[in-house]
């Protein structure tokens, strides 16, 4: 076990206990000697741990104290790096930026031997090929799902003809050469995909979807895992 896994454990033994425990019960069920967890009570308390006590009297954590996302395993360290990265790389300019300031604040509060692991992770993203230009801003279309309002949509089908639609927008879904939009369609009174780079124009109504987009979603995966729909743009596997 790490020192960081170490210390996760310790507090995870202490939010076990409502009342004060002697350290020498939280170091059995830790699995370290007294001299370690006592060095480790300091260090917590040291981070922010609101963990009141002393030796011979016992420990508590204060109730309400919610630990910081500060302490990870390994996995999680590297998860973390791989998936930020790939955010940074492969993202719209919005969420890249936002992948960029979410790793420089984890490394800010990270305790010194973690941020060395996250700065050191050897998973790194390959080079990918360029994805055809989307003629709409994809935060637009984030903040239709985020807000559940309707969108306003000009389509272009691969032969290049367009339709009009107002959709439901419950999902944006990231390929790694397209990115493509899940919503409940009112033209085909079903659910439709829509490649972002063949979306011609979007507008976002004042009108709220009717259904919640949690519900959506939902339903929508329901019917993938049975195999009634596939996560592809429409006009990839039937007409428009």
């Amino acid at each position: 076990m790490s020192r960081s896994e170490r210390l996760l454990a310790l507090l995870q033994a202490l939010r076990r206990h409502r009342h004060a425990v002697s350290g020498h019960v939280l170091a059995d069920e830790v699995g370290i000697s007294i001299r370690t967890l006592y060095r480790d009570i300091a260090t917590l308390q040291d981070q922010g741990a609101a963990i009141e006590g002393a030796p011979g009297v016992g420990y508590v954590m204060k109730p309400g104290f919610m630990l910081p996302p500060l302490m990870f395993r390994p996995e999680e360290i590297e998860a973390l790096a791989l998936g930020l990265r790939w955010v940074a790389d492969r993202g719209d300019a919005g969420l890249a930026s936002g992948a960029r300031d979410a790793m420089a604040k984890i490394r800010a509060v990270l305790p010194t031997e973690l941020r060395r692991e996250l700065e050191a992770s050897a998973l790194l993203v390959g080079t990918s090929g360029k994805r055809p230009p989307a003629s709409i801003e994809p935060d637009l279309l984030r903040a239709a799902i985020r807000t559940e309002h309707k969108l306003r949509l000009t389509y272009r089908d691969p032969a290049g003809g367009e339709t009009r639609r107002v959709v439901w927008p419950f999902a944006l879904v990231y390929f790694e050469q397209s990115r493509v939009l899940s919503a409940w369609c009112e033209l085909r009174d079903d659910f439709r995909n829509f490649r972002t780079d063949r979306i011609v124009a979007a507008e976002l109504l004042d009108e709220r979807t009717p259904r919640r987009r949690h519900a959506l979603l939902k339903d929508w995966q329901r019917l993938v895992q049975a195999g009634g729909r596939n996560i592809l743009p429409e006009s990839d596997i039937m007409p428009a």
